[in-house]
């Protein structure tokens, strides 16, 4: 015949257990410095400045806390990570810091089913990205090449079938562009390897992103590495 435990030791161990158990660890948003100011964030993270390689997640704040909607391996600049304020144009570095993300674009139709209710914007035969540090187009997506933006300071976005099938812009050096900063910095597609300056995911890990993102919202995209020093993400 079993006996049953007396209550108190059953509200004791009850307690016991409750203090042994791990406490939940404080999501990266709430330990950064500044979000934004939106309900959604992008944190794309690396262990380190030479790392190529790290992981990128998008959050949404609900009731006050910030709560993981979906997460990917990421790819940086094929020479690491750089802090944005310091960076130098053809580096092939990403730039750290907290970005706002003006708008996507895309060589294919905004992804289906969903879409995106961010303004979208289709690469066409005559899409460029200047980068001509003497353009007054330097660091701007224009239709049609201007006089004064050589093509080989350019990207001819096309071309660029896999990584720019879809993507984000990427708000660094963007509202008032610093000359030899650099340009031209998305969150795209992978391509064959780590990227000129970029962050990239997997195409299914970028349609999410697109479906995901409400410019409603304000989403912003932090990207940083673990640790602290200058470009530790929870410096932003």
């Amino acid at each position: 015949m079993r006996t049953a435990l007396p209550r108190t030791l059953l509200v004791l161990g009850a307690a016991l257990m409750s203090l042994g158990a791990a406490p939940s660890p404080v999501p990266l948003p709430a330990r950064m410095a500044d979000t934004g100011g939106g309900s959604q964030l992008i944190t794309a993270e690396a262990a380190g400045t030479a790392s190529t390689t790290g992981t990128l997640t998008w959050w949404d704040r609900r009731g006050g806390r910030w709560v993981k909607a979906g997460s990917a391996p990421a790819r940086f600049g094929a020479k690491g990570l750089a802090e944005g304020g310091r960076r130098r144009q053809g580096t092939k570095t990403t730039p750290t810091g907290l970005y706002r993300l003006p708008y996507a674009f895309g060589i294919e139709p905004a992804p289906a089913p969903a879409g995106t209710s961010y303004r979208y914007a289709r690469v066409t035969q005559r899409s460029w990205w200047c980068q001509d540090n003497d353009s007054r187009a330097y660091n701007r997506w224009v239709e049609g090449l201007p006089r004064d933006c050589r093509a080989a300071e350019a990207e001819h976005m096309v071309t660029y079938r896999r990584p720019y099938a879809y993507g984000l812009v990427i708000g660094f050096n963007y509202d008032r562009p610093v000359r030899g900063r650099g340009a031209g910095i998305f969150l795209h597609v992978n391509g064959r390897g780590a990227t000129a300056g970029c962050v990239s995911v997997p195409a299914d890990a970028m349609r999410a992103v697109l479906a995901w993102a409400d410019p409603a919202r304000r989403p912003h995209i932090a990207v940083g590495t673990r640790g602290g020093g200058p470009t530790a993400i929870t410096r932003y």
